[in-house]
């Protein structure tokens, strides 16, 4: 079959299976649109800023583990979705990049709108593509898909000249693809699988410490399996919220800088913890080297990169996390009933002090303004857990995730490792996408929501019933927070001014966008204005909390300190080893 190169790249995401883009056109990309107008397969968004178009992708990947496509043109249009690519490096989110590049014979001469593009996402991509001849180009698409979601994923970004797009060339589906040297390791070693089962009967202060490889995976039922099979408590990273319910009594929650008191303790108390998926990063560990001094770890993962690149492991395992459960849940089986197990009491019995004396909590703000964990907390209760939920970056992101109990993977969508402002809206857009029928919430912070809020427009045309909660306390919240506990509260270019001066004003902005707009200052308002936003599912909603600038994230591991330093609030911390709270 004779097509275009155009022709061939729409036939190409017909056929892995693409049924949204997110994108902008622009004049290197342009031979690809022609023919995208004309397909009934691939419903192409256009957004406003190619950040948006990425963070949507980003978005749509996270919530249904599918792989997330944008589409940009060369120059300005390709270096937008930088930040984009780079977030979804971080936290191992399956993306494709399209981007258009200037015309073969035009590389390298600084013509207009060229940027080198491959050059530039090389250390933020899984990999990278410039496709130099039209025949290729199924090849590429499917290689490129491949590569985004399989093993560790991760984005991909495939360049294609405007002249390639242009040519005529045959296309024929499927085709022949080689990926030389590309072979994750799926199925884990034996032995190793049966000494960490060997260690987890055998040790008395056990935890098993899930990220986000885990969701990735979709081995969260198998995990739960084995959490009960064995008793172990569980703690789940910022990228793994909804990998193990919350409700769950083996749960402790969230560990790391704003973690719970219990999941911290017990990690720094453990004497083995069992990573699964999990990469050991700095907002978890603390200063490493004070770091689970008791623990044996082992540590589980499909990327042997991560394995020991930052805590050493006793027992690595290389391989798929539904793999390696799978086996440590019949690995577990054999050694009890061989061997029994170790009583864990003793160590439930501490466990449970911490979270007893240090349960999830907050204080209302003393001039008697709306306390933001409350709207948080009642955004969860009231939309459930079906719902899903993306935050941007800050207070109100740790906010969500100390707040809301998620019950189900794939429900929390948020940036991780590079922590990206602006990430909601677009975010909650692409999963909204993903789950028409489905209520979905960005949870954003007034500094966040002015890095991306035109995306809204898109929304509203585009028949995309987001919710924004716009949690708006005049400032740019954990820059001030740190500010208040480290520089002597010197607020140096913090204050944003939608307190004193309501600039912008949300609720308006969002009407004259096309969405319903709303306001809610007061705790009597809260459940009403979350009732009416509810009721509407034919526009995005837009609600501005206006609420106290003080509020802090509690508890906090300070950088640069260890996680026996935790403060559970301003000037005090746990004791772990007598549980006596005193003065910092």
């Amino acid at each position: 079959m004779r097509l275009t190169g155009a022709q061939s790249l729409v036939r190409s995401l017909e056929s892995v299976g693409v049924d949204v883009v997110f994108g902008i056109p622009g004049g290197t990309i342009l031979p690809a649109y022609d023919p995208l107008l004309d397909s009934t397969k691939v419903r192409h968004v256009l957004v406003r800023h190619e950040q948006g178009a990425g963070h949507a992708a980003t978005g749509y990947a996270q919530a249904t583990g599918e792989t997330g496509v944008c589409m940009a043109t060369s120059g300005p249009g390709a270096t937008n979705l930088v930040t984009p690519l780079a977030d979804a490096n971080m936290d191992s989110v399956p993306v494709v990049a399209i981007t258009g590049q200037q015309t073969r014979a035009l590389i390298g001469t600084d013509a207009f709108q060229e940027a080198d593009i491959c050059g530039i996402t090389m250390p933020i991509t899984k990999h990278n593509f410039l496709v130099t001849d039209p025949a290729d180009i199924p090849k590429v698409i499917a290689e490129a898909f491949h590569l985004a979601n399989s093993g560790r994923p991760g984005p991909v970004l495939v360049d294609i000249p405007k002249d390639v797009l242009q040519e005529t060339t045959s296309f024929a589906w499927p085709p022949e693809t080689g990926l030389p040297g590309y072979r994750p390791t799926l199925r884990p070693h034996g032995k190793q699988v049966r000494e960490a089962a060997r260690l987890m009967a055998r040790s008395p202060r056990p935890v098993f410490y899930v990220g986000g490889g885990v969701v990735k995976a979709r081995a969260t039922e198998k995990l739960r399996e084995l959490a009960e099979r064995t008793g172990i408590p569980v703690v789940t990273t910022l990228m793994a919220r909804g990998a193990f319910p919350d409700s769950h009594a083996q749960h402790l929650g969230m560990p790391g800088m704003h973690g719970s008191v219990a999941a911290v303790a017990s990690m720094q108390r453990a004497d083995l913890i069992v990573a699964l998926g999990a990469r050991f990063d700095d907002r978890v560990t603390g200063r490493l080297d004070s770091f689970a001094p008791e623990a044996t770890v082992v540590h589980a993962d499909i990327d042997p990169a991560e394995i020991s690149k930052n805590r050493k492991a006793d027992v690595p395992i290389v391989g798929d996390c539904a793999e390696i459960i799978g086996d440590l849940v019949e690995a577990v089986r054999s050694e009890t009933d061989e061997n029994g197990s170790e009583d864990l009491g003793p160590w439930w019995t501490q466990l449970d002090s911490w979270r007893d004396t240090f349960p999830a909590g907050y204080d209302w703000p003393e001039d008697g303004t709306l306390a933001p964990q409350y709207v948080i907390e009642r955004i969860g209760e009231l939309a459930g857990p079906d719902a899903l939920y993306a935050a941007g970056v800050g207070q109100h992101q740790m906010w969500a995730a100390q707040f809301i109990r998620y019950e189900r993977p794939g429900t929390w969508i948020n940036s991780g490792g590079l922590g990206t402002m602006g990430f909601a809206v677009p975010a909650a857009m692409g999963a909204q996408l993903a789950y028409p029928d489905r209520q979905v919430w960005a949870i954003d912070g007034d500094g966040c929501f002015q890095m991306t809020n035109q995306e809204l427009a898109t929304c509203a045309i585009e028949g995309v019933p987001i919710k924004v909660a716009v949690i708006n306390n005049g400032n740019l919240g954990m820059v001030r927070q740190w500010q208040n506990l480290f520089y002597a509260e010197r607020y140096s270019n913090t204050d944003l001014g939608s307190h004193r001066h309501r600039i912008p004003d949300f609720a308006l902005m969002a009407e004259a966008m096309g969405c319903a707009g709303l306001r809610c200052e007061t705790k009597d308002g809260v459940d009403e204005v979350l009732g009416r936003a509810m009721e509407i599912n034919d526009r995005p909603v837009v609600i501005d909390f206006v609420v106290g600038k003080d509020a802090q994230v509690w508890p906090m591991v300070a950088a640069g300190t260890g996680n026996d330093e935790i403060m559970a609030a301003r000037g005090i911390r746990p004791l772990f080893d007598d549980d006596e709270v005193s003065d910092r």
